[in-house]
């Protein structure tokens, strides 16, 4: 028997039970839908995050007090003349820009209207290191940092809960903590990051934050630098460079540094680990579905092969041999998987179009991607899935006796 022809006989003996073969064919199809879209929803999210990670500056390191992974005593705190310190192109020749920044959540109101946003103080260095641009206005200048002008930027989801709207803002003037500030721009939209909403913030100049709204225990003391690189390659020069400028200033012993320089790869490396292991538990989950599948194509191969004991038992008497029996019912619940398979590719590719229409109504960045690796890990799986679950039924059907097989009832 060639392949042709068992493949012809294996639809002809689908085809006459066609309620049972659709009930077993849909166990596969929503184990491959499952898997196919959790492996995109998975991607599409990984994808999202790194966009976001991106999107926060150009080569950006931040610079923290304390360190993660050693528990230090009387750790130092940070300080503006630390983050001048980091300027210097011969102690730091890899480092770009600086800009150091304080930050609370405070209540601002206008026309009777209140919100707590997250306030920051920066510098102006502050809009090439962070990468921010304007949809209009402009940041404030070095002037208006020197005398302590009363101005400020606003994110759009901060001008949303607050105005209503985007456009037409500059000069409106609102009250932080009961003390008035003159919008002079509105920053572009960012979306979430790694602190959170880069959207939902209002930017005031650094020393007018510091005299007026975020207190700290000493005037000079900063709770984040940003350092931008010269370029994506002289990224970790940057901060092996402030770690050294740092230890001297800190006077930390070896080892025991008292703050954290993360780099952007930093932030990727951990939003992907995290991804990667939400997408192996939810494919995983997926799975199960798939094995409970592959049980359904067993159990009716096996009723299959009851059925028909009189009829292979025929065919081993007119001289059949054991390997075309074989052959027949492995092909049978090979062709099960397949249809199976095929549906659930395309059950699970709009499964993750309809996920990503949701996401797009609800204003969430989340575009579920079906990448080939998906499709094909899924095929090999579903594939395998028929076979192994096939290989009993058949290997039972081929090993009857005629005698035994012609004598059933």
């Amino acid at each position: 028997m060639n392949l042709s022809s068992a493949i012809i006989e294996a639809l002809s003996s689908l085809a006459a039970n066609k309620m049972r073969t659709a009930l077993t064919v849909l166990g596969i199809v929503i184990g491959v839908a499952a898997v196919i879209a959790m492996l995109a929803v998975g991607a599409g999210a990984q994808q999202t995050i790194n966009a976001q990670i991106n999107g926060i500056g150009t080569n950006l390191l931040f610079v923290f007090r304390g360190n993660l992974t050693e528990r230090v005593r009387n750790s130092r705190p940070l300080t503006l003349g630390d983050a001048e310190a980091l300027t210097d192109k011969f102690q730091a020749p890899s480092v770009k820009d600086v800009a150091p920044g304080i930050q609370g959540n405070l209540r601002v109101e206008y026309s009777g209207k209140s919100i707590t946003t997250t306030v920051y103080g920066v510098t102006p260095a502050y809009e090439s290191v962070r990468n921010y641009t304007m949809l209009e206005g402009g940041f404030f200048s070095e002037m208006q940092m020197l005398e302590n002008a009363s101005v400020a930027l606003i994110g759009v989801d901060a001008a949303d809960k607050l105005f209503g709207r985007r456009e037409g803002l500059l000069g409106i003037s609102v009250r932080v903590e009961n003390q008035p500030f003159r919008i002079i721009g509105v920053l572009s939209p960012k979306g979430g990051g790694a602190f959170g909403s880069q959207d939902d913030v209002l930017l005031v100049p650094f020393s007018t934050a510091q005299a007026r709204l975020i207190r700290r225990s000493t005037r000079d003391r900063v709770d984040v630098i940003f350092a931008q690189a010269t370029s994506p390659e002289s990224v970790q020069s940057a901060a092996q460079e402030i770690a050294q400028i740092l230890r001297v200033r800190h006077r930390s012993a070896i080892g025991l540094d008292d703050f954290t320089v993360l780099t952007q790869q930093d932030f990727l490396s951990t939003a992907a680990s995290i991804t990667n292991i939400l997408t192996i538990f939810l494919g995983g989950v997926a799975g199960i579905s798939l094995l409970v599948g592959g049980i359904g194509i067993m159990n009716i191969m096996l009723v299959s092969v009851a059925e028909r004991t009189r009829e292979i038992g025929l065919r081993k008497a007119l001289g059949a041999r054991k390997r075309e029996i074989l052959i027949q019912f492995l092909t049978e619940s090979a062709l099960l998987a397949f249809l199976g398979g095929v549906i659930g590719i395309a059950l699970g590719y709009l499964i993750g179009f309809i996920v990503g229409e949701i996401a797009a109504a609800n204003n969430t960045d989340l575009t579920p991607a079906v990448s080939l690796d998906a499709i094909l890990l899924a095929t090999l799986f579903y594939t395998a899935v028929g076979l192994f679950f096939g290989i009993y039924p058949a290997n039972r059907a081929a090993s009857l006796e005629p005698v035994e097989a012609l004598r059933s009832e």
